[in-house]
């Protein structure tokens, strides 16, 4: 895991931890997956790949999962296109609309990096403790309901 600020630092908040825990796991899978010879990819490709439904999802549908622009996911689409693992489609309940989805090759690409995420999830268990990753993704899927509304201003005055 990335260390930890030093003790004069300020706390820092969870979705900071959160996206470092995040960048942990991309780049020991980026890593994984170029040693093994496969085609380089970014980490939003690597996102993008994650939010992929098996039968196909549009690029607005991807974008929004990702939380980029369509541009942005357009741009990872037509990387990994090129790279020959992801294909466009025709969408069954829209002719205006493509659905992206794994060829043969991406569908490979997947497996393989579904494996390298499961170790890396073992070597966390290792450094951390089995009952540390239990618990953290324990709390990462309980239901967590919806977004809070915002706060009310406050009335104090200075």
């Amino acid at each position: 895991m990335p260390t930890s600020p030093p003790p004069s630092s300020p706390r820092r908040n969870l979705p900071q931890l959160l996206g470092d825990a995040r960048r942990w796991f991309e780049e020991a899978l980026l890593t994984a997956m170029n040693a093994a010879g496969g085609p380089p990819v970014t980490s939003t490709q690597v996102q993008l790949f994650a939010v992929l439904d098996a039968e196909g999802t549009t690029v607005a549908a991807l974008a929004r999962r990702m939380g980029v622009t369509r541009q942005t996911a357009h741009q990872a689409v037509h990387g990994l296109v090129s790279a020959g693992l992801l294909e466009q489609v025709p969408d069954p309940a829209s002719a205006r609309q493509l659905l992206i989805r794994r060829t043969p090759a991406g569908e490979g690409a997947h497996h393989q990096a579904e494996r390298v995420l499961q170790d890396l999830e073992r070597q966390l268990a290792a450094r951390i403790g089995h009952d540390a990753v239990n618990a953290l993704r324990a709390a990462l899927e309980a239901p967590w309901g919806p977004v809070p509304a915002p706060a009310p201003p406050s009335t104090a005055t200075t």
